[in-house]
């Protein structure tokens, strides 16, 4: 219900939804009630929702200040600050403050709720955005690491990790924190904090290419690992990019990191992702980088991705494919699974839906039968509109792994960060 009515300097509007599960097994939270306040005044509640049984809020409009904003350099923050208080019985309540809701973007804010049991929540606090806020620029280094020293490279082909580890902060800072994060959870992560979610589809491509193309280079060559870190990467943007503890991601940049999650940038002859180093262009200058603002605007005058990242780094520069997927049960068939399919694909596909429904319970229960019916086209629906997928009903690239990475988070008590 709304309870108080959007304030004269936001006429624009971004849409919100909150996901709730436990911290203590994945599984989502249903009759949380999830209050929603403006973060300059966070006792003025304007929405209040309850969760279904797959954690989920419904998709509500929230108030956003103009689009205009998003789309140049100095202007006024583009986005709107929210407050977010969750409870639910046999739960620590917990709050967040400022979730970024952009004008006609959808956010999502993910919540993970500690049972009484295992003791208090500390609040989430988001800072500002990377555009937006003050941080370190990126100390430059070489794009491509030498392979000739011996311990520093040490595995031998590309390689999709399932997790990274994450060192929220510098790489000397020992009173850092480490989180095990899903790679496509951190590549939404970090893209939805350096760049933003109102940008051209192909500006957004761009980016997030380039983050991968970068994280990939430090799990290859084991960057930190070979320096007697404990991590793959950092949140420090003096050394890797800006990822950030419990904020929102958008839906925009979700859907595309779903896409394109095994790919990366390379050059002839070398092996190793490009180390894909960027600024935004406007406050910092980097020669023979990638500059945010800059791919922004190449963008809305219809360059693709590779003709902006090519802008910038060079003619020779690629898009490549990892070689492997680590952390799933089997691989992508090579095409999609859709009704009057058959094979061990299809019974694969079938018993991962049946555990997650399990969990999910929204998602219709299946015999597993090795043929692709009505009944798992029903299934595969509800699964892509639990998860963010376009309802299509047909098992696709984005939806053979995003199942695979639920029915592997189902079966992992715990472990992941969200």
């Amino acid at each position: 219900m709304t309870l108080l009515h959007a304030a004269q300097d936001t006429p624009d509007k971004g849409t919100l939804q909150v996901n709730v599960i436990s911290s203590e097994n994945n599984f989502p939270v249903e009759n949380a009630t999830v209050s929603i306040a403006n973060t300059d005044t966070p006792d003025q509640v304007i929405e209040e929702l309850t969760t279904n049984s797959s954690g989920q809020t419904q998709q509500v409009e929230l108030p956003a200040p103009p689009l205009e904003y998003s789309q140049q350099a100095d202007e006024p923050r583009p986005y709107t600050e929210y407050t977010i208080r969750i409870t639910a019985p046999g739960f620590e309540p917990m709050t967040i403050e400022g979730t970024e809701v952009l004008p006609t973007a959808t956010a999502l804010q993910g919540v993970r709720l500690r049972p009484l049991q295992i003791g208090p929540s500390s609040p989430i606090i988001i800072p500002d955005h990377r555009l937006y806020g003050t941080y370190p620029p990126k100390i430059p280094e070489d794009e491509i690491k030498p392979t000739t020293e011996t311990g520093e490279i040490v595995l031998s082909r590309v390689v999709v990790p399932q997790t990274v580890v994450v060192h929220d902060g510098v790489p000397t800072d020992a009173s850092a924190k480490d989180y095990f994060v899903p790679y496509r959870d951190y590549i939404k992560n970090v893209a939805s904090s350096e760049i933003y979610a109102t940008w051209p589809q192909d500006t957004i491509t761009a980016n997030v290419l380039a983050i991968m193309s970068f994280t990939l280079n430090r799990v290859y060559t084991e960057w930190y690992r070979n320096k007697g870190y404990d991590f793959t990467i950092t949140s420090s943007t003096a050394y890797d990019h800006k990822w950030i503890y419990g904020r929102n991601i958008f839906e925009s940049i979700s859907v595309i990191v779903d896409e394109i999650f095994d790919q990366y940038l390379s050059r002839p002859d070398v092996k190793q992702p490009i180390l894909t180093q960027y600024c935004d262009g406007k406050r910092v200058q980097c020669e023979g980088w990638m500059t945010q603002w800059g791919s922004r605007e190449l963008g809305a005058r219809g360059y693709s991705p590779i003709e902006i990242l090519r802008y910038y780094y060079g003619d020779d520069m690629y898009i490549n494919t990892a070689e492997q997927i680590s952390g799933i049960p089997s691989s992508w068939p090579g095409y999609d699974l859709s009704i009057g399919s058959s094979g061990d694909k299809v019974r694969q596909l079938q018993e991962q839906l049946l555990s997650i429904a399990s969990v999910y319970t929204a998602i219709p229960s299946l015999v597993p039968t090795g043929y692709f019916d009505e009944d798992t086209a029903d299934a595969v629906r509800e699964f892509q509109s639990i998860f963010g997928l376009p309802q299509t009903g047909v098992v696709d690239f984005p939806t053979w792994y995003k199942i695979s990475h639920i029915y592997v988070g189902v079966g992992r008590i715990g472990e992941l960060y969200p």
